[in-house]
């Protein structure tokens, strides 16, 4: 197919609307609620002393009916659709969406971009965006304020580039965690994940964009994802992902929620009543609207009842086929009016009518600061026998550094989050889809390693040939091993292997230098076979820009590591929880869910889908290994430090609600942060895995130093969801009580009977 002349048709078109731009009286309004905000008279919900809500009802007695369906839709992949091109288009600025806005009532477009770890496709703009860590990274910092501040510079970014939505805010639990997309979400515990998301976006919201959470809910593998139903119980879903979410959307009071690709119990997200209707706003009583994923809409008159506000990215059920139900009487006038209330209530909610985005510069310096000071909270220190670490420069002569291209680049997690580099990817690969290829961040581990030993010699080897780099690293003082697992939207990992010869590699080389140091660069848990053969392993994750530098300052103690596992890593692949995947007839398989049916037409009624059932239901990660005695590499919640910990003196009070208290002291001869973590095992007759993490707290000690924690507990996180009353529990009985600095390592215990 010739496709020149339609290309060149459209760059024609393109300018000739480029040019009216400028005397358009549309372009002209565009600017105005700068102008006139103040003009209450007129225009009565730029009123800022009212509520959003009051503010939203306003301007909607207002609209036409055609405005009101222009929210409820995208314009076209990116923004842009040259099939329903018009002017207001062209006033995207080529982001992952755009909804137009209504000029002639003061209501600005809503400019939408991915924003999981980095504002993405920066450079269609011209700009440079700071890569922070990835979001499991972040989790691993168990760190309320570097969750807010995470979102606070992902809000700051955005707007600087004109976008006034954030498409970030991945709460999935890692019920999966080969899933190609778990270094988006927060690891497999709802309180932690639910606690870190809600900070997160909380930040973002505070800049003036909105803020969003998703994949809601129950999307935690990427394999059949527009095929797959999930099927799951209320209680366990209630208990796990949905605990997430509302944790969540409750601290951070997002502007939206994202439905998902997948079905749950029978019906796709993006229509599905219970989830959007019965628990998103009649239990949560979440006032912000819904979007779909892009192309999981699959209906209009269904979606429309069960509570889906905006299709995205285009308008394929909510442009012409809303306006016509709408006009049959099929979709209520009321019902659809309640889609635009919830899009302008989060409008005026968020700030981005009063506070519009404008392009300006980014403070580069301060953001790569703050992505640097998140990389090093993030690291974990998985082992450290014999004190290998931290290194000490004055004493090392020569080290090697192999594998991973540490040489130059560290590598991240790829799809739609991907953030781009300023100049491109330090190492290229040309297979895959663009969107789908490794991309390597320009931070080189042995560039930041050289300026803190400037004394020592390193030498590098790509680890291409195990016996070559075993025999440089045989004449080093310490071998330095870096490996890596990518990971990417789109897809799953077969295995948590590492991928290729890097077990081999790491063992040839430990077996060589007994001074070995692994550091990994993975978005997930991996299998390490080797584990117990090197000196010191380096949990570094997906570590963003200035993830070299974080590296290298943990590594030579300038920064003592403070992070802690947000997922569990298991001995094998078949420890994992095994989930029943049930897939179609072969010969039904095919055509009727294909990507592009899926995205723009969605999917044929017809084609059967694939069926996941959550056989281990409440026993979601570190619950299910201990509920069915499976030994693991390293538990949920593990992670050492350069100094000591010691816990005592642990008091349970239960009146006026319960409170843990207890004493945490650094025993060492260094400073350090140490996250306490509190679990609670209920009563036999909840019928609960054995424990549950209900609280923790990071605390920063000098040495010697001891400080007093008090952590109140809410009911709900000791209480089980009760299908038949549809609420929340706290069953009678004896609950025990457990601190200490990882989920098996618990020193303080104590019992209290809760309940009448």
């Amino acid at each position: 197919m010739n496709l020149y002349p339609r290309a060149r048709r459209a760059i024609s078109i393109t300018l000739g609307l480029l040019a009216l731009v400028v005397v358009s009286p549309s372009s002209a309004a565009q600017s105005a609620p700068n102008e006139n905000a103040n003009n209450a008279l007129q225009y009565p919900w730029l009123d800022r002393a009212l509520s959003a809500d009051a503010r939203a009802g306003l301007v909607l007695k207002q609209m036409t009916l055609d405005e009101k369906i222009s929210l409820l839709h995208g314009t076209g992949w990116h923004g842009l659709d040259w099939n329903t091109m018009n002017l207001e288009v062209l006033h995207s600025n080529g982001g992952v969406g755009y909804v137009v806005g209504i000029p002639r009532l003061h209501i600005p477009g809503i400019q939408l971009t991915n924003a999981s770890y980095g504002v993405t496709r920066s450079r269609r703009n011209g700009r440079y965006s700071a890569a922070l860590p990835g979001n499991l990274a972040l989790a691993a910092t168990w760190d309320e304020n570097a969750a807010y501040e995470y979102g606070a510079l992902l809000g700051r970014e955005l707007r600087a580039q004109v976008y006034n939505m954030s498409l970030g805010g991945g709460v999935n639990l890692a019920r999966e965690p080969r899933d190609g997309r778990t270094f988006e979400y927060l690891g497999e515990d709802p309180i932690l994940a639910g606690t870190i998301a809600g900070q997160e976006v909380a930040g973002t919201q505070a800049q003036h964009v909105i803020g969003n959470m998703k994949h809601f809910a129950m999307n935690d593998r990427e394999t059949d994802r527009h095929t797959l139903n999930v099927n799951v119980d209320k209680r366990a879903m209630r208990e796990s992902d949905l605990l997430a979410f509302e944790i969540g959307l409750r601290n951070s009071h997002a502007g939206a929620v994202m439905c998902a690709y997948n079905g749950v119990n029978g019906e796709p997200s993006c229509e599905n009543t219970y989830l959007l209707t019965e628990v998103l706003r009649k239990d949560w009583k979440f006032p912000g609207f819904v979007l779909s994923d892009w192309g999981a809409t699959h209906s209009t008159v269904k979606a429309s009842a069960a509570g889906l506000d905006q299709e995205e990215p285009s308008s394929v059920f909510y442009g012409e086929a809303m306006k016509r139900a709408v006009l049959a009487g099929k979709v209520p006038m009321a019902e659809m009016d309640e889609h635009v209330r919830r899009i302008l209530r989060s409008e005026f909610a968020s700030g981005i009518v009063d506070d519009p985005p404008r392009k300006g510069p980014i403070d580069a310096d301060r953001d790569l600061n703050i992505a640097q000071h998140l990389a090093e909270e993030s690291i974990v220190l998985l082992r450290n026998e014999d004190a290998q670490l931290p290194l000490d420069a004055a004493k090392l002569r020569s080290i090697a550094v192999i594998g991973a291209h540490a040489d130059v680049a560290m590598i991240s997690g790829g799809g739609s989050g991907q953030v781009d580099p300023p100049a491109g990817s330090a190492v290229h690969f040309d297979e895959g889809a663009p969107w789908r290829r490794e991309v390597w961040f320009p931070a080189s581990p042995l560039k930041a390693l050289r300026a803190r030993a400037p004394h020592a010699r390193f030498e590098y080897d790509p680890g291409t040939n195990p016996a070559a780099a075993a025999a440089l690293a045989r004449r080093a003082d310490v071998a330095l091993v870096f490996v890596d697992q990518w990971e990417s939207e789109g897809m799953d990992l077969a295995t948590l292997s590492l991928a290729g010869d890097q077990d081999a590699l790491v063992e040839r080389v430990a077996a060589a230098n007994p001074h070995t140091i692994a550091v990994l660069e993975t978005g997930s848990p991996a299998l390490l076979p080797w584990a117990n053969k090197v000196s010191a392993i380096l949990e570094a994750w997906y570590a963003g820009s200035r993830g070299a530098e974080a590296v290298a300052n943990v590594l030579f103690g300038e920064v003592n590591p403070s992070g802690k596992l947000p997922i569990t890593f298991p001995l094998r692949d078949a420890d994992i929880s095994q989930s029943t995947v049930v897939k179609p007839p072969p010969e039904r398989e095919s055509g009727a869910f294909a990507h592009l049916a899926s995205l723009f037409a969605g999917p044929d009624k017809e084609q059967p889908p694939v069926q996941l059932y959550y056989n281990e239901g409440l026993l979601v990660g570190y619950k299910w290994y201990e509920a069915k005695r499976k030994a693991v590499l390293f538990p949920f919640g593990f992670g050492l430090s350069y100094t000591k910990f010691q816990y005592s003196g642990l008091r349970v009070n239960i009146h006026g609600g319960v409170s843990v208290n207890f004493t945490i002291q650094d025993t060492g001869n260094r400073g350090g942060a140490e996250v306490a973590e509190v679990y609670a095992l209920l009563p036999p007759s909840a019928g609960e895995p054995p424990k549950r993490l209900i609280g923790w707290q990071k605390a920063q000690l000098s040495p010697g130093e001891s400080k007093q924690v008090s952590l109140k507990v809410p009911t709900e996180y000791l209480s089980i969801f009760d299908v038949e009353k549809d609420e929340w529990s706290l069953v009678p009985g004896e609950y025990t009580f457990f601190v200490g600095g990882s989920s098996e390592n618990l020193p303080l215990r104590e019992g209290v009977r809760l309940g009448r």
